[in-house]
């Protein structure tokens, strides 16, 4: 074999050992990588809460975990994720429990699987209340609190002149400095939705204008239901009333009209008040709702339960009793209510925003 054959050979199976032992290698770090990403990260029994902010990146993060003694190799999070085209994730709160392994970590990030919080707006509260229960989350950011009816009106760009009874009473979900503004307007977009639909299912020859005036009654159904099986009775009341040309003479609106003033006791002197909102007084209907208004609300006001009662009052255990007429209605009123007219709903009012 010649010189130049035997080099040949030679550089071959060192190029074959060299191939061999990069193989090997890659092999090697490949499996350390796989059982890498299932090793749990040095999180505590409560877990652990980390906020990636808008503008920063996947490295940011696992920087601020390396340094924290959470997360081992935070380069190798980053090689990891840039070769798997998982590069780009989505900034927010985020909560890892116990367990929590780069791998899961990454796809959580991915995902987006930030942490939510809630608030609750109650059937039956005024929208001042709903804006309360905003200002109490702290993680909601604030942009309508301490602001007039006419400024928050224009910060929501909404159709409405005014946002009463405009706010679907549910649970929203959001995420850590969610602007107020984007949880209220997504509020509204649903009790549009549910109002438009329902008041393509209404019943014939009601006496409403339009569907914000349903919106009203409903507000009005709403704070006078003392029992849910009885709202299509008492929308039946309240509609015979209008179409009668009698006076709605409800409480709650008077109530409403007062304002701050209310003690939680109606007098005589309250009820010939004359407000834009003293039924008692005005003719028809109140120029806005008075309260957040369920869907059972909206659904009872158009397509109120058949009768001939005009009246009804609250018997104090949940229920009220119905009457066709004024002398039928003043007898129940001695029999359930004489002397008690600060307790004007069949059950209590909504309770006030924690």
């Amino acid at each position: 074999m010649s010189k130049k054959i035997s080099f040949t050979v030679k550089l071959l199976r060192l190029a074959a050992g060299i191939f061999l032992v990069a193989v090997l290698s890659a092999l090697t770090a490949w499996l350390y990588l796989q059982q890498w990403l299932k090793i749990p990260l040095h999180i505590s029994a409560q877990g652990y809460t980390y906020e990636l902010k808008q503008g920063q990146s996947l490295g940011h993060l696992a920087n601020d975990l390396g340094r924290a003694g959470i997360l081992n190799h935070p380069r190798l999070l980053r090689l990891y994720a840039r070769f798997n085209d998982a590069n780009k994730v989505n900034a927010g709160e985020y909560f890892f429990p116990p367990g929590t392994t780069p791998e899961s970590l990454l796809q959580k990030l991915i995902k987006g699987e930030v942490v939510l919080y809630q608030v609750t707006f109650v059937e039956g509260w005024t929208v001042k209340q709903a804006l309360a229960a905003l200002v109490k989350v702290g993680s909601i950011q604030q942009q309508l609190d301490g602001k007039s009816e006419a400024e928050q009106l224009a910060l929501l760009n909404l159709p409405v002149k005014s946002l009463e009874g405009w706010i679907f009473p549910d649970t929203y979900s959001f995420s850590r400095n969610t602007p107020d503004i984007e949880i209220v307007r997504n509020a509204y977009r649903k009790m549009q939705t549910l109002l438009d639909t329902e008041w393509e299912k209404r019943a014939a020859n009601l006496p409403y204008k339009n569907a914000y005036e349903a919106l009203i009654m409903a507000s009005i159904v709403e704070r006078e239901t003392g029992h849910h099986s009885e709202r299509e009775q008492i929308a039946g009341v309240f509609v015979r009333r209008l179409q009668q040309g009698m006076k709605l003479q409800t409480d709650p609106t008077v109530i409403y009209g007062m304002g701050d003033s209310y003690k939680g006791r109606i007098t005589r002197k309250d009820l010939e008040a004359p407000t834009a909102y003293n039924t008692y007084v005005i003719p028809g209907l109140p120029p806005t709702p008075i309260s957040l208004p369920s869907a059972a609300s909206i659904k009872a006001v158009l397509n109120p339960a058949p009768g001939k009662a005009l009246y009804f009052v609250a018997k104090g255990d949940g229920t009220s009793e119905f009457s066709d007429s004024l002398d039928a209605h003043n007898q129940a009123v001695r029999r359930y209510q004489l002397n008690r007219r600060s307790d004007y709903r069949a059950a209590p009012p909504p309770a006030q925003a924690n």
